[in-house]
């Protein structure tokens, strides 16, 4: 490990952004834990209902999961009736997902705390307030490449 410099990191914002995570994530984790599913149900459930008719191999690109890890958490939404998979129209070796209404009930009654949340924490901010944490948002996105990842970090 290289040598590093603990006046260069931002421990306040790390600790910021691992506690708003912790409780961003409460609501839905409470509700799914009542019907025996995780987050990789939530994440899969979610992406679904936000974009019906996306192909599996997309689901795949979109999470950054393995499809072993997928196909688990899939085949318990399919059989569940959260989820629907269907040939392509065009080329019958793609596999489209679909919503349910159970899973799009499911998908919305896991996103309005969330959304509660971010409603309640951007009360007070401006139009340019709420830009600047979006923008924010879409720059902490992506990984580092020089970081390996790992199996764990999927699930």
């Amino acid at each position: 490990m290289p040598p590093v410099d603990e006046a260069q990191i931002d421990f306040e914002t790390i600790e910021l952004l691992f506690f708003a995570y912790r409780d961003f994530v409460s609501d839905p984790d409470a509700i799914l834990a009542g019907i025996g599913m995780g987050r990789a149900h939530h994440r899969v459930v979610y992406f679904v209902s936000r974009r019906p008719g996306m192909m599996v191999t997309d689901l795949l690109d979109i999470l950054q999961i393995t499809k072993q890890s997928l196909a688990r958490v899939l085949r318990q939404l399919i059989e569940m009736g959260y989820i629907r998979q269907m040939a392509g129209a065009k080329d019958r070796r793609q596999r489209r997902l679909y919503p349910t209404l159970a899973g799009r009930e499911l998908a919305l009654a896991l996103s309005e705390p969330q959304s509660r949340r971010i409603t309640h924490a951007m009360r007070s901010l401006s139009s340019e307030g709420r830009s600047a944490v979006l923008e924010f948002l879409r720059e902490m996105r992506g990984r580092d490449p020089d970081l390996q990842v790992i199996e764990s970090e999927l699930d």
